[in-house]
């Protein structure tokens, strides 16, 4: 299983992760207490329409954190997404404000279709979390 990278402590309960694409964005809501993780309905949308869609997620969900996938080549090597989805989360820290966790999230992608999910982005979101959520203390 690959390594996630927490940068702060995690102190909150309710979180929503992303799992972030050029033109899609997985999306799932979860909590600390039953750690488990739902899918919500991917974002299809870029630049400032993502980011009124993702505001419109804070204000519904009001999470304590965020969690981003961070996607690696097979052997860690970072890529091009690599570099996208560590400047996500740095503009979803400026933005809000809350703590953001990211994750490693090699083949998330491709276990969401193994596993027959009709909306693959957001299955990836809900494996992210629930990976995240099974290494809190």
């Amino acid at each position: 299983m690959p390594e996630r990278v927490i940068d702060h402590p995690v102190t909150g309960q309710t979180f929503l992760a992303f799992d972030l694409g050029r033109r899609r964005t997985g999306v799932a809501t979860g909590n600390r207490l039953t750690r488990t993780a739902t899918p919500r309905p991917t974002l299809r949308a870029e630049g400032d329409a993502r980011w009124a869609a993702i505001t419109r997620l804070l204000a519904e969900w009001q999470p304590d954190a965020l969690v981003v996938g961070v996607p690696r080549h097979p052997d860690g090597v970072p890529h091009e997404m690599t570099a996208h989805a560590l400047r996500f989360a740095r503009q979803l820290r400026g933005r809000t404000g809350l703590p953001v966790h990211e994750v490693d999230e090699r083949y998330t992608t491709t276990e969401a279709h193994s596993l027959g999910a009709a909306d693959a982005d957001a299955a990836a979101a809900c494996l992210i979390l629930e990976q995240f959520l099974r290494s809190l203390p």
